[in-house]
């Protein structure tokens, strides 16, 4: 999991800037709710009872990425097709400086500052990055969406500060975690650690918004950990219109260098 958070800000082209500032979030005291213990299997059952359905989304996003040595602040279009097309362009200063088109079956990206791109598919990509990823997984992270198929797999429920959660020990090495509120089921957070490789990624999910039925985070913040390094990419969406018609135009500039993954 911690290398889709790598393939996400290889596609999201985020560009390198130094650190100027970091200031400190306040911290609100709230009480935790009380929660009624059920069982995992009604977690899952609620949770997919929630409207999953449309044609389009056309989100208009502020995006930081920061990691120990820079941050970078850029502004990302999201265009998606649902599970057809994720069309997203990243602007710096109101210049595109990439773009990327993610399909089920192709991924392909290319960055104006390298002047390079590439063209290939998840297969290639998942032998080469040594972990499993596919088109649902990355559009499933953008709409708040459990990153796995919760129906699928066998998990253990508890309550924490509130929230569901749901915990799938795939081996000794790796854990999944879900979070879901108690009122509406919606994933509030997802976490994935590799104990050996001393890797956590977590996904968590606020700012929640109804669009005709269909319920969308307008925040997302990604935190990835390996070995003591941390590294954020945090989204705030500005815009987000549902079931426009959109369209999805990407080429690749002129002289630009091909990536090969060997």
């Amino acid at each position: 999991m911690y290398k889709i958070f790598k393939v996400m800000v290889v596609v999201f082209g985020i560009c390198s800037l130094t650190l100027v500032s970091c200031k400190s979030k306040a911290v609100l005291l709230t009480t935790t709710p009380t929660v009624t213990a059920i069982k995992a299997k009604n977690i899952i059952e609620n949770h997919y009872n929630n409207k999953t359905d449309f044609s389009t989304l056309y989100i208009k996003s502020r995006v930081r990425f920061q990691n120990e040595k820079q941050s970078q602040n850029v502004t990302a279009e999201i265009r998606i097709k649902k599970d057809e097309q994720i069309l997203i362009s990243i602007r710096f200063l109101g210049i595109t400086m990439a773009k990327a088109l993610i399909t089920p079956t192709s991924v392909s990206y290319y960055e104006k500052m390298g002047g390079s791109y590439y063209e290939g598919d998840f297969s290639k990509l998942s032998e080469f990055l040594g972990t499993d990823l596919d088109y649902n997984k990355f559009q499933n992270i953008l709409l708040g969406q459990a990153i796995d198929d919760l129906k699928q797999g066998k998990y253990k429920e508890s309550i924490i500060d509130g929230l569901y959660r749901l915990d799938n020990a795939l081996d000794n090495n790796t854990k999944k975690s879900f979070y879901l509120d108690a009122e509406k089921f919606l994933i509030q957070k997802q976490e994935i650690s590799q104990i050996a490789e001393g890797r956590m990624i977590q996904v968590a999910y606020s700012n929640n918004k109804d669009l005709d039925g269909l319920n969308i985070p307008f925040t997302i913040n990604i935190d990835a950990y390996q070995k003591g390094s941390k590294t954020e990419l945090n989204f705030d969406f500005d815009t987000v219109n549902i079931n426009e018609e959109l369209s999805f135009p990407y080429s690749v500039p002129n002289g630009y260098k091909r990536i090969i993954i060997k």
